[in-house]
């Protein structure tokens, strides 16, 4: 099959695609309040099968609750098969304790992440509003995450500035979203590390993009909190930023931020 053709704003990203290359398998889960996944789900797909050597497949409810009945819920095994899981959901409401255990199970077992938007507010279990403490359970998401969030702002734009260089973030700019709600950040774990920040008016900057080393086997996270509307998620400058984020949890970038062999496009 002829690989698709690199999209412009991402020549740092561009790179040989072998036609013996497997794809990385990636699970992207999505469904519940407040946002339109119906199309976000296919405007990533889409996206990231264009910029990187990747098949995605979709893990999608038409739930519009705080407690989306996603089909992976009571499955430690869900991820099995999967080189990467996408958590999009937005599921404030579940809560349940081993619920929350089995959705991490995966990642415990060593399958990377990448958290988007709306899954910073997902799976909170205890006090959200109190710094979490260390391997308690108010941490248990929190800890995979590697920032804890209790809210955010109105739908405002968002200057985003890139601070650290760092491998997933080469080639990207500096850039203002349209309307964005600004996640607050209540702590940033040690294990964290810190890419990007957003400002916006009449709220407190907070980190907006970063990296977690999760658990004993420092298992890869990439996240950011930015995504919210249609126009966010498509617009070019995000999906380079989710897909390099996909290839550095993977480990398959380079320390120049470019993807290994076979995991880029062609450019034509």
């Amino acid at each position: 099959m002829k690989p698709a053709s690199c999209v412009p704003l991402l020549i740092a990203l561009c790179g040989t695609l072998s036609a013996q290359t497997k794809p990385l398998k990636v699970m992207l889960i999505t469904g519940g309040c407040c946002h339109d996944y119906k199309a976000q789900t296919e405007i990533l797909k889409k996206g990231l099968e264009e910029r990187i050597n990747v098949t995605v497949d979709q893990i999608h409810v038409d739930d519009g609750s705080t407690k989306p009945a996603l089909p992976i819920y009571g499955n430690a095994d869900y991820g099995q098969g999967y080189d990467l899981i996408i958590h999009d959901e937005c599921a404030a409401d579940v809560k349940d304790e081993a619920t929350v255990k089995a959705v991490l199970k995966p990642h415990q077992d060593g399958i990377p992440a990448l958290a988007l938007h709306c899954a910073m507010h997902s799976y909170r279990v205890g006090d959200i509003n109190k710094p979490a403490k260390d391997g308690s359970l108010d941490a248990l998401w929190f800890e995979f995450l590697g920032v804890q969030s209790s809210r955010h702002g109105a739908q405002k734009p968002i200057e985003i500035n890139f601070g650290k260089k760092h491998p997933s973030t080469a080639g990207l700019k500096d850039w203002t979203t349209g309307n964005e709600e600004l996640y607050n950040n209540v702590k940033v774990f040690d294990t964290t590390e810190e890419l990007a920040k957003g400002k916006q008016e009449g709220e407190k900057d907070a980190v907006v993009v970063w990296t977690n080393l999760y658990g004993k086997d420092k298992v890869r996270v990439f996240c950011t909190t930015i995504g919210h509307n249609n126009t966010t998620v498509s617009d070019p400058q995000y999906l380079d930023l989710v897909a390099k984020g996909v290839l550095w949890a993977t480990d398959k970038m380079d320390t120049a931020g470019k993807p290994k062999a076979g995991y880029g496009r062609q450019k034509k």
